[in-house]
């Protein structure tokens, strides 16, 4: 709104017409994010305490989370408003890719917002059935993939599949990039979730992707740097880095309350929107192999509840970890939880430059 506003008065006031600039308008919407997470967070902290919205803990869980149960949870909401908030001030309006991203990340939210009031009314820590959670995330990613398809037909967006590293190896998939989009969205929200375990682990690992994907996405849209990295160039995606950038910064602001001991957890209302953003923006860019080693680490928990799961049905009661995700059995091996999450913090922080150090490595 505010760049309708601001922009057309670049004519009488120079000074104006710095807000036509991306770079600024996405540090206007960090900025922006931060501000809003810092006024409203102790508010809506307050609010979920006096409505005794707050944490189950699983029963078959680290005995010394026991002693969170009660902390409040659905902080998530807090993330989603202070993105959606500065986008909408600082933004394009008239970009697509913009309302893309901000509904995915609503959408995937209500999955999870619904899944968070059905925990607190039930009192445990099971609110959706697994099944009834995969098949809502199926039916919304399957929805995006066919606007993804639509803005294809519109040359609004690229329906062919470019891989790291190869120049020349690219794929148009049309009708086959429906079950790709849905893999992409439906994996990374669930490893989000999988990876919300830890005071300030998933949140932290968010904006290190998040921070990666700012940068990623502004190379993308701009024609010089795309070309000089031969990285597919993506003219809509210019607006899309001020999405981004309110989106690192949400993400730093609730990692001002979330982190150890939180004061308030994000929950399925958080990580799924989460991790569902940070798909819809790879996406948008190109770049969802990226996305891989951009969020390494999410990737890292997923893999080690999959590995688990699959060897215990195997080896009829045998487990490699001695917990499922990751950052449990470090715990359960004497690590302390602040230091399971600054050393995830650490690896995914050397996932991001590695992702980044790649652009020009092909």
């Amino acid at each position: 709104m505010l760049y309708w506003l601001l922009v057309p008065l670049r004519t009488d006031f120079f000074l104006f017409n710095v807000f036509r600039y991306i770079t600024v308008r996405t540090a206007a919407a960090g900025i922006t994010a931060l501000i809003l997470s810092f006024l409203i967070g102790p508010r809506l902290i307050r609010l979920l305490e006096r409505r005794q919205i707050g944490q189950e803990i699983r029963a078959d869980g680290p005995k010394t989370h026991f002693a969170k149960k009660g902390t409040p949870s659905m902080g998530g909401l807090l993330i989603i408003l202070c993105t959606l908030v500065p986008t909408l001030l600082w933004g394009n309006l008239g970009n697509i890719y913009v309302w893309v991203a901000m509904a995915a990340m609503v959408l995937f939210g209500l999955v999870g917002l619904i899944d968070d009031v059905l925990k607190v009314r039930r009192k445990r820590s099971l609110g959706l059935r697994p099944s009834q959670k995969m098949a809502l995330q199926i039916v919304l990613a399957l929805a995006f993939g066919l606007v993804f398809i639509w803005m294809g037909s519109r040359g609004e967006f690229s329906l062919s599949l470019s891989f790291p590293f190869f120049k020349k190896l690219i794929f148009t998939l049309g009708w086959l990039y429906l079950p790709w989009i849905a893999f992409i969205l439906v994996g990374s929200s669930n490893a989000v979730n999988l990876a919300d375990g830890l005071d300030g682990l998933a949140i932290g690992l968010t904006l290190i992707s998040a921070t990666a994907l700012t940068a990623l996405t502004f190379v993308a849209g701009r024609v010089d740097w795309s070309l000089y990295l031969n990285i597919p160039r993506v003219p809509l995606a210019a607006e899309l880095t001020v999405f981004a950038g309110a989106f690192a910064g949400a993400c730093l602001g609730f990692l001002w309350f979330n982190c150890h001991p939180a004061q308030v957890f994000m929950g399925d209302v958080g990580a799924l929107s989460l991790g569902a953003t940070l798909a819809v923006i790879a996406l948008l860019i190109k770049q969802e192999f990226l996305l891989f080693t951009v969020a390494g680490v999410f990737i890292l928990e997923a893999l080690s509840v999959l590995i688990q799961v699959s060897y215990f049905k195997l080896s009829k009661g045998k487990r490699i970890f001695k917990m499922a995700p990751l950052h449990h059995h470090f715990e359960l091996s004497g690590w302390p939880e602040s230091r399971v999450v600054i050393r995830f913090w650490i690896l995914g922080i050397i996932f991001a430059l590695f992702s980044l150090s790649t652009l020009k490595l092909r």
